[in-house]
């Protein structure tokens, strides 16, 4: 990531602690799709989903051009496949969209990876990557983050959610701020 380091860091420490949440939440989880504390398989694969990218966003954060551009494009590549495909296969529409917006968030990170490697290293305030594609980016996830921020916010009773139960959607809301972090400072 091109910017400041305290920036840098203080996402990459961000987004890892999303993932330890998704990780958390992954190990209460059921995995024969029956209930378990009101869980269900959906909550898993999301879980799963998450966890793996929210750990992805803090590496690439913190490791960015130590590693390879070919390697994250691979790292980040397959799961967006895995997520497209999975998107595309019939099922209920929210499950299918919420495996459309890993497929978008993986090929997001695939993308970011490509274009940094494509600018210069000495020229950190360069540019990088297609600016209609970016800025088409940072409109999806300005807008996810809004969305998972009002979620977050709305309750039958007007307040903000207590306890674990706001969790999952707080991490959405951290994942979605992330990203938009990443495609700013690209």
């Amino acid at each position: 990531m091109h910017g400041p380091a305290v920036v840098t860091w203080l996402l990459a420490a961000l987004t890892a602690a999303a993932a330890v949440s998704c990780i958390s939440r992954l190990r209460g989880s059921p995995r024969d799709g029956g209930p378990a504390g009101g869980r269900h398989l959906p909550a898993h694969e999301s879980d799963a989903a998450e966890a793996l990218m929210g750990l992805g966003m803090a590496a690439m954060a913190a490791a960015g051009s130590a590693v390879p551009a070919e390697v994250w494009a691979w790292l980040f590549g397959l799961p967006a496949a895995g997520f497209l495909f999975a998107a595309l296969a019939p099922g209920r529409p929210a499950r299918r969209a919420h495996r459309l917006h890993h497929a978008i968030g993986a090929l997001a990170m695939t993308y970011m990876a490509l274009a940094m490697a494509g600018s210069p290293a000495h020229a950190h305030h360069a540019a990088a990557g297609l600016p209609l594609l970016t800025g088409g980016l940072l409109l999806y996830f300005g807008g996810y983050s809004l969305w998972a921020g009002s979620r977050l916010l709305a309750t039958p009773g007007g307040g903000i959610r207590t306890g674990t139960a706001g969790l999952p959607q707080a991490c959405r809301l951290t994942m979605g701020i992330g990203m938009f972090a990443m495609l700013l400072t690209l």
